[in-house]
This record gives structure tokens, C-alpha cells and sequence, in this order.
């Protein structure tokens, strides 16, 4: 995707050949600034704050920061610290052990003296699979969103998204947003409804953004509006990410995303899940009580960062002081609520047979 004509990924190598370099997700929508890491200390304090989000991404990064850890010390009992370490950011997104496990397994077999570059390699061909992986995962969605265009000759699609799941949650493309850009580049008159997503409010400040400067028309709304947009004929279609999805379809994503899913439902609007298949976790069965929900800090809820008219980005509280807050990161929407998966391999059923309709090398 691109910035002001300049295409970016989240994540690359550094003109110096190791070091690597992000997009400091903080500082957005009103500051673009990238940020150098150049330790898996560094990797492991992006993750954790959330400099970089989402699960792809996650996992890129957590990848990078083996191959930082390695060029200090490539011990088996380093990079097993350096696993250990990095594992413990961030609980729900399974992309993050899936990256952690595949770099192992691309370094372990190695002498020390090899560790590094298979390192690096390991590392760029996991980021390149994921921007095939996503533009397939748009590809399939596109069809869905055709299809619509196609009952409505004419008339403008509009899909309401949750958080940010577009290319600054993956290394490029994204996965619910992909299909919308394609749908956009085609020509298709399509128009997203962007929640707020509070807390962080990803969706005000990432998926606007992203989405603004890809051209594609959009309109934030409060968490709370989509129920009515709904039973108002004003969604299409709902398409979401998620940070993990059990073998059964469950999908685990950010906080929110059930309540959109109730509403659809109520609303016999279909209601989709974009995801790559290393967000799969093929151990678990029942996502409400198995998928592991993280909870962040209070401050989150009880303050909030923005710019002022005079252009300073400053952070205030906003809630009564003295007051608890909870901020549960995510929750978990029920397969039965969930219209189909969209895959790189295709459109599934959410069930463990739709899956493995898809993917059969896991049958058994």
C-alpha cells in the first residue's frame, strides 16, 4: 500500500542490512513515523505497546526479533530465551508462537555460524508469504463483494469493519480490508462503515487512516451505531479479522466484534471473517471458554490521545477519577453467528468440516 505515493510495508530490513524498521502504529493518524529496532528487547517492547499490531504483524515482527536475538548470541539457550521472551507479549494472537515455532525450526537445524542468515531469510520469506497470502485472502473477497454489486446494479456496498484489520495490521494488503481495496481498484462503488473501536480506537485512527489514503470513501461511527445502521438496510455486509479462529470457526477478535456479530445476525446481515490460515488454531475446539483473552491496561479506557486545534497531541483523562476500569483486549464470536471464513484457499463454512474442506492435510 502507500503513503503520499511511497509504498510501504510494515516491516522491512533497514539499509544497513540487520537492523529493521516499522511503522510506529502510536504516533498514527497524526504523525507518520517509523521506528528502528535493533534488539529483540526492541522487538519484544514494540509488540508488548502495541507500536505494532495485529496478528500477522505480530508475527512478522516477533520473527525480526529472533533474528535480532541471533546476531548477539546464536546458543541454543539464547534463542531459547529469546522465544520465551517474545512468546509472552501479547496472549491471544496465535500468529505469534506459529512465526516463533517456524523460525525455530528454519534456524535449529544450523551451526552456529549459519544461524543468522537462515535467520534473515527465514524472517523475509514468512513477510512475503503473508502479502500473498493476504492478496489472496482479497481476491476471495472481492467475489463476495461483486456478488452484492451484482443485486444492487448501481448502488453504493456498504461493509462495516471492526478495528483495523487492513495492510497496517499485516505486512501488506491486510485481510478484512483487502478485499475492499480490490473491490475499490475495480471500480465497484463500495463505502465502509469504520467503527471507532474504543479503546485504542484502531478503527478511527488506523482503518480511517489507511483507508483515506488509499482513496476509499468511509465514515467512523461510534461502537455503538452499527446495530442501528443495520436494522436501517444501511450494511451489506460485516467483514472482520481475527487474532485467533479454533477448528470449529469460532473467531476471537477485538472487543466488540460479538456484540456486531448479535446485530447482524439479528439483521440477516452476512457476516464475514478475513483471516490467513497461521491465524488457525487447530488445538482448541471452544473459543469462549480455550482462547485466552487478554487484558491491558485500565489507562487505556480511562484516558485518551489526541490533537488539539493548535496542533499538540497531548493525552486526557476522560473518566471519573478514582473510577475501575476493566479492558478485556478482545472477545469471542460463536461459528453459528458467522455468515462464512474468508481464506487464501477460499470461502468456508464456519465449522471444523468447512475448514478442513479447505485445508484436508489436517483431517486427523
Amino acid at each position: 500500500m502507500k503513503i503520499d505515493g511511497i509504498h510501504y510495508r510494515t516491516i522491512w530490513v533497514a539499509d544497513d542490512g540487520w537492523s529493521v524498521e516499522v511503522i510506529d502504529q502510536t504516533k498514527l493518524p497524526h504523525e507518520f513515523r517509523t521506528l528502528r529496532l535493533t534488539s529483540a528487547d526492541d522487538a519484544a517492547r514494540a509488540i508488548k505497546d502495541m507500536i505494532v499490531r495485529g496478528a500477522p504483524l505480530i508475527g512478522a515482527t516477533a520473527a525480526y526479533g529472533l533474528c535480532l536475538a541471533l546476531r548477539d548470541d546464536t546458543s541454543d539457550a539464547a534463542l531459547h530465551e529469546a522465544y520465551e521472551m517474545l512468546a509472552a507479549t501479547r496472549p491471544t494472537a496465535v500468529n505469534l508462537k506459529w512465526a516463533l515455532d517456524e523460525m525455530v525450526k528454519a534456524v535449529k537445524p544450523h551451526g552456529h555460524n549459519a544461524r543468522v542468515e537462515a535467520a534473515y531469510t527465514a524472517a523475509a520469506k514468512l513477510c512475503d508469504d503473508d502479502v500473498e497470502i493476504c492478496r489472496r485472502i482479497g481476491e476471495n473477497g472481492l467475489k463476495i463483494i461483486r456478488g452484492h454489486a451484482e443485486t444492487k446494479p448501481g448502488r453504493t456496498i456498504n461493509v462495516l469493519t471492526h478495528c483495523n484489520a487492513g495492510w497496517l495490521a499485516c505486512v501488506d494488503w491486510g485481510t478484512a480490508l483487502a478485499p475492499i481495496y480490490m473491490a475499490h481498484d475495480a471500480g465497484l462503488p463500495v463505502h465502509v462503515w469504520v467503527d471507532e473501536t474504543r479503546p485504542r480506537n484502531q478503527g478511527a485512527s488506523l482503518t480511517a487512516f489507511e483507508l483515506g489514503r488509499h482513496g476509499v470513501p468511509h465514515t467512523i461511527i461510534p461502537d455503538n451505531a452499527g446495530g442501528h445502521l443495520m436494522q436501517h438496510g444501511q450494511v451489506d455486509l460485516c467483514i472482520v479479522g481475527t487474532d485467533r479462529t479454533t477448528a470449529t470457526g469460532d473467531a476471537a477478535n477485538k472487543i466488540g466484534t460479538y456484540l456486531k456479530a448479535l446485530a447482524a445476525y439479528d439483521n440477516d446481515v452476512p457476516f464475514y471473517v478475513a483471516l490467513p490460515h497461521t491465524t488457525i488454531d487447530w488445538t482448541l475446539s471452544d473459543g469462549i471458554h480455550e482462547i485466552p483473552i487478554e487484558q491491558r491496561s485500565a489507562r487505556e479506557v480511562t484516558h485518551m490521545t489526541g490533537k488539539t486545534a493548535s496542533g499538540e497531541i497531548v493525552t486526557v483523562e476522560i473518566s471519573a477519577p478514582g473510577s475501575a476500569a476493566a479492558n478485556y483486549g478482545f472477545d469471542v464470536t460463536p461459528a453459528r453467528l458467522i455468515t462464512g471464513l474468508i481464506t487464501e484457499r477460499g470461502v468456508a463454512a464456519a465449522s471444523r468440516e468447512g475448514l478442513l474442506t479447505l485445508y484436508p492435510e489436517r483431517r486427523g
